[in-house]
C-alpha cells in the first residue's frame, strides 16, 4: 500500500513539472513565443474555411496595394489543402513578388521607361506598361519608337483611337514604322479595324 502512494506522488509530481515548464520559456526567451505564434499562423490555412478567408483577406490587401501583407497571407493560403485556393495564392504571391520588385526598380531616363516598359508589355502588363511608356514619351515626345510602343500598347488595351495617333506619329517620324506594324503580330489582330487599316494600308484607299 505505502509503495503505490508513493507512485502516485511521483506521478503527480510529473503532471506538476509539464505545465510549469513553458512558464519560465515564455518570460525569459521571448523570441520562442513569436516562433510559436507564427508556427500557429502557418498552421491555421490548413484548415480549408481558414484557407479560404485567408486568401479573401490577402486580396483585399492586394486590391489597396498593401503589398507586403498581402503577399504573407498568399504565402500562409497556398499551404492549405485546397488545391485551387493554394493555386491562385502562388499565382497572387508571383504578382506580389513581381510588383515589389518593379518598385525598386530606378528609372531615371527615357529609354529606361521604355524599356522597362517594353518588359511589361511583353509579360502582357498593358496598363503598367502604358503608364511606363508615357512618362518616357513625356521626357523625350520626338523619339518615334516610343511612339510606335505605345502605341501598340494602346491598341492591346483597346484605345484604338490612342493606338491610331501615336503609331501616326512614329510612321511620320520615321515612315518604316509602318511596314514594321504590318508585320506585327500583336497589331494584325486590330489591323482590319477603321482607324489602323486606313493608317496601315494607305494605298487601298487611293491614298
Amino acid at each position: 500500500m505505502p509503495e503505490k502512494k508513493i507512485t502516485a506522488s511521483k506521478d503527480s509530481e510529473r503532471r506538476m513539472t509539464k505545465p510549469q515548464v513553458p512558464k519560465p520559456i515564455k518570460t525569459s526567451e521571448p523570441a520562442r513565443t513569436v516562433a510559436s505564434r507564427s508556427a500557429a499562423a502557418v498552421a491555421q490555412p490548413l484548415d480549408a474555411q481558414k484557407q479560404l478567408s485567408t486568401f479573401e483577406a490577402a486580396m483585399k490587401l492586394f486590391h489597396a496595394r498593401k503589398l507586403q501583407d498581402a503577399r504573407e497571407l498568399f504565402a500562409l493560403a497556398a499551404q492549405g489543402p485546397e488545391r485551387d485556393v493554394a493555386n491562385r495564392a502562388r499565382l497572387h504571391l508571383a504578382m506580389c513578388d513581381r510588383r515589389l520588385q518593379e518598385a525598386t526598380v530606378n528609372l531615371g531616363s527615357a529609354e529606361d521607361y521604355y524599356n522597362y516598359g517594353i518588359a511589361l508589355l511583353n509579360t502582357r502588363n498593358v496598363s503598367e506598361a502604358r503608364t511606363h511608356l508615357d512618362k518616357a514619351l513625356q521626357m523625350a515626345p520626338g523619339s518615334d519608337h516610343i511612339h510606335y510602343a505605345l502605341a501598340l500598347a494602346q491598341a492591346l488595351g483597346g484605345d484604338i483611337a490612342g493606338a491610331h495617333d501615336n503609331l501616326k506619329r512614329a510612321i511620320e517620324l520615321e515612315p518604316r514604322n509602318r511596314l514594321l506594324a504590318r508585320q506585327d503580330t500583336d497589331f494584325a489582330p486590330l489591323a482590319n479595324q477603321h482607324p489602323l487599316h486606313a493608317l496601315l494600308y494607305p494605298e487601298k484607299k487611293g491614298w
